[in-house]
């Protein structure tokens, strides 16, 4: 019989699948999509808490740079979900196209190539791509969703991904459904908000590109960064 705490439990287990089905994988953070793998957590921690407490022992790749026996020990890991963990990133990493070197993100041609999915939707994607010290791409997170404003992305929500994947800079983009890349007053004074964030960090902000279904604007190649 499902009880009232059983289906409480269920409800918070399928949240990251239903927000995958309505945007994508890219819109879910690290710890909602391990918890996808992971399905299930164990009895006194759900699952997301158990994603999430694995995200911050083991930021980044290290979680996958384990072997098989060192994630079998973990507590709600066991061999079964380890086999599938490994799986999945021996899947990524042959089909990824680049290896372990990952091109880097020099131009806002760069930038667009990995914002594709963003272009042509219907409401605003605030997307952070994080960068390591040679510019490549080392994460990259939907922000928010909906109507661009300063309260919905705070600097601490652009920010935290950053130093959990030790990035050295970041590039900030976002799509204008209206097809009009060109930015608003709130764009620019979300920009140097963060900007000025990041610097007080040591986190640069290289860049923030608003992209439509065609075109695209760039503050650093404006000279508005």
């Amino acid at each position: 019989m499902l009880t009232s705490a059983s289906f409480n439990r269920l409800h918070r287990i399928e949240k990251p699948r239903e927000k995958l089905a309505r945007g994508g994988p890219g819109a879910l953070k690290d710890e909602e999509l391990l918890a996808i793998l992971l399905r299930t957590g164990y009895k006194g921690k759900d699952v997301l808490t158990l994603s999430r407490e694995l995200v911050r022992k083991h930021p980044g790749k290290q979680l996958f740079e384990l072997s098989f026996e060192e994630l079998a020990k973990i507590k709600g890991v066991g061999d079964t979900r380890a086999a599938t963990l490994l799986a999945a990133w021996e899947l990524a990493r042959r089909h990824s196209g680049s290896g372990d070197e990952a091109a880097s993100v020099q131009t806002p041609k760069d930038v667009c190539q990995h914002l594709a999915e963003i272009r042509d939707r219907k409401k605003e994607n605030f997307v952070v791509l994080y960068l390591d010290t040679r510019n490549r791409l080392a994460h990259k997170e939907f922000v928010s969703i909906g109507t661009l404003n300063a309260s919905l992305v705070h600097p601490r929500e652009v920010f935290e991904p950053a130093l959990r994947h030790s990035a050295a800079s970041v590039i900030l983009a976002h799509n204008h459904p209206s097809g009009d890349p060109t930015p608003s007053e709130e764009d620019r004074r979300l920009t140097k908000r963060l900007a000025q964030a990041g610097e007080l960090l040591g986190i640069e902000v290289l860049d923030h590109v608003i992209v439509s279904a065609q075109k695209h604007h760039s503050f650093r190649e404006k000279g508005d960064l």
